[in-house]
């Protein structure tokens, strides 16, 4: 096993041996405790010195050691815990000199545990006043240098333990995605929905359009598909009459990376029976608004350079955000009448690429792609990214939504919508496709399209639980890891993801042997 740096690794081994030989065991089963450091720290931060001496409080403290400073035969040292830090006051006369010997052979990053009283120094700084010390782990690697700051970002994402360890906001961040997922199944629990579980390892990779992982069942000799998005389980359980269903979920898409993007990523799924998209609208600005005010404290919170109020959404079907945010470089913008005539999308290509080329941006290749296509290409180049509001994009063209409903007055779009906010997509939902000839019908043509990202065989399952009947039902699925980076003002999902994936670490001059990864743009 390799151990950096070696000479810190093999000079706490000897230290490790030399407290075994005053007879401590320095990785003992357990340690009784009565407080964290931060729950000492959130209990008694008000309490004066004199009513410390006055009222003397007792403690059992675990925690690992950040400082330590040595002052003859006394010494403190700050001690770690749930994100607080404490300190902690030796004397020799009070521990014993063989607890002295052990304090003096205690490393930065080691872990004990402390009994004894509250009280406060001379600066005024709440502290344990030490009467029997405990190591409880021996730490053979030692915390980065200025523990405060662990800034290498490879180092940070790849030793998660380090970067929880010594950077308090990383902890934060954490602490944060937990009381989200926490409330959000809260506010759909008080709505009488059913939390379940769907599988993650799927005969078809279906429900969304994404170039599955592709595994294999040794006993049954199956191929398999890990799962890329819930949804067609979820659908086959409101057929079976529940009528509200939502699950928090890891999906997995073999796409590369990016700052949007990590192949494994989490989810919260929701449908609802006797329902439309625009139901949907209304239950998730009521879902995003209360979770920004309850897990924030507020409903305005920075993002990057922006503010991005939650009372203030905006609600603009795709054709007029492309008029709205269209660049007044690119001349005149185009209606969303415009946009809905036969060639009206074509010709505001034409007219964008022509500024594209002008001003060296991307152009949009319209060869062969349907004008929904197109619409939606000319979306995300002109609108997505001054998306900072909190926005629902409704009303997508039909080709972009293969299991959405279409509207009847107009059957080229569908009754489809999507979550922006801060620049980021967060979401997606739309009406449910519930005609099982239609939805058969879309997905033969999709199979009929080829590529790696759409299924390559019918789900007949799906379609029988169809022909049961599937009521009026409306579904949305939202990224909580997005979210998660909006909520804790953060630009890179792997900052809100523990482990996120990451090239194989390279010691040696060998060339790596994983295949490379295309990066997202």
């Amino acid at each position: 096993m390799l151990f950096e740096p070696q000479d810190q690794f093999l000079q706490r081994k000897r230290k490790l041996e030399q407290i075994a030989a005053l007879g401590y065991d320095p990785f003992p089963h357990k340690f009784a405790f009565t407080h964290t450091p931060a729950a000492v720290v959130r209990q008694y931060a008000s309490r004066t010195a004199a009513e410390l001496e006055a009222q003397p409080i007792s403690v059992r403290v675990p925690g690992r050691i950040l400082t330590i400073r040595l002052h003859g035969k006394t010494g403190f040292a700050h001690v770690l815990g749930e994100g607080e830090r404490l300190q902690i006051y030796v004397r020799k006369d009070v521990v014993g000199e063989r607890g002295f010997e052990l304090f003096h052979r205690l490393d930065i990053g080691d872990i004990i545990g402390v009994v004894g009283h509250l009280f406060r120094t001379r600066t005024g700084e709440l502290t344990v006043w030490v009467e029997e010390l405990v190591l409880l782990t021996k730490a053979l690697l030692p915390l980065p240098e200025k523990w405060h700051g662990l800034a290498d970002v490879e180092v940070r994402y790849r030793q998660r333990y380090l970067d929880l360890l010594v950077n308090v906001d990383v902890r934060r961040v954490f602490e944060r995605r937990a009381r989200l997922i926490a409330e959000m199944r809260r506010f759909f629990e008080a709505r009488d929905y059913i939390e379940v579980e769907t599988p993650m390892m799927q005969l078809i990779a279906g429900g969304a359009t994404a170039r599955p992982f592709v595994t294999h069942h040794n006993a049954l000799n199956l191929p398999l598909y890990l799962r890329i998005a819930p949804e067609l389980y979820l659908k086959r359980l409101v057929v079976g009459g529940l009528d509200r269903v939502y699950e928090i979920n890891r999906n997995f898409r073999n796409e590369g990376l990016s700052t949007q993007h990590n192949p494994e990523f989490t989810m919260l799924e929701f449908y609802q029976a006797y329902s439309d998209y625009r139901d949907l609208m209304d239950l998730t600005e009521e879902l995003l608004t209360g979770l920004v005010r309850t897990v924030c404290g507020t409903t305005t919170l920075p993002y990057g350079a922006h503010q991005v109020d939650f009372t203030a959404w905006q609600r603009l079907s795709m054709r007029e955000a492309i008029q709205r945010f269209w660049p007044a470089e690119a001349g005149p913008a185009p209606t969303p009448a415009d946009l809905a005539r036969p060639g009206g999308p074509h010709r505001a290509v034409e007219q964008y690429n022509t500024y594209a080329r002008r001003t060296q941006r991307t152009p949009i290749e319209p060869a062969q792609l349907s004008e929904g296509v197109l619409t939606g290409l000319l979306f995300e180049a002109v609108a997505e990214e001054h998306l900072i509001q909190p926005t629902l994009i409704y009303d997508f063209p039909a080709d972009l939504s293969p299991l959405a409903k279409r509207r009847d007055d107009d059957p080229t779009l569908a009754e489809r919508f999507e979550i922006f906010a801060g620049g980021l997509e967060l979401g997606n939902a739309y009406s449910e496709l519930n005609d099982p000839e239609e939805q058969e019908q879309r997905f033969r043509e999709q199979i009929a399209r080829g590529g790696e990202e759409v299924p390559k065989q019918l789900d007949e399952d799906y379609l029988r639980a169809l022909c049961q009947g599937l009521p009026p039902t409306a579904g949305a699925g939202l990224g909580i890891d997005r979210l998660t980076m909006l909520l804790t003002d953060r630009h890179s999902i792997r900052e809100v993801i523990l482990f996120p994936l990451l090239r194989p670490e390279v010691r040696d001059s060998a060339p790596p042997t994983a295949p490379e990864v295309v990066e997202r743009k």
